[in-house]
């Protein structure tokens, strides 16, 4: 599957949170959200960028966003990796790799001259009615909610 670009509608999705709860994108509507994706619960990267969405989290909301973090992590894995960094936002339990893969985000990788399948770590931007805004294929997982931000001015 292609990964959907700016201007697309935002492939809906159904899937357990960290708590259990059934979420669907499409709960979403009427509301601007952040819909990241990463590699995996407690590594590096993906905490770095986790913990800036989280750091950010107040201003984000203010300024009338959502966010929403989908990794192929089971329900418990987000659980211990939201309780240990304090994490306000609904993290996706995908272990099945059904919504990284209908966003064309279940791709090769290499990583030390080594090649592998893997989630390509992307943010997008999602308005009100459900279509792609901005698509950020080079997160900056420090600096992550304010690439949001400033893609948006």
């Amino acid at each position: 599957m292609a990964i959907p670009q700016e201007g697309d509608k935002a492939p809906d999705f159904t899937a357990k949170d960290q708590n259990g709860n059934t979420v669907s994108l499409s709960d979403f509507r009427g509301k601007n959200v952040i819909l990241y994706f990463y590699p995996q619960d407690n590594t590096p990267t993906c905490t770095n960028e986790a913990c800036n969405f989280r750091d950010n989290y107040q201003s984000l909301l203010s300024k009338g966003f959502s966010v929403i973090g989908v990794s192929p992590d089971t329900e418990k894995s987000h659980k211990k990796f939201e309780t240990k960094f304090n994490l306000p936002f609904p993290l996706i339990a995908d272990p099945d790799r059904k919504i990284v893969e209908e966003y064309g985000l279940w791709a090769e990788k290499m990583m030390f001259g080594r090649k592998y399948m893997g989630v390509l770590r992307t943010t997008f931007v999602i308005d009100p009615k459900g279509m792609i805004l901005k698509v950020i294929d080079k997160v900056e997982s420090k600096n992550a909610s304010q690439q949001v931000l400033d893609l948006l001015q």
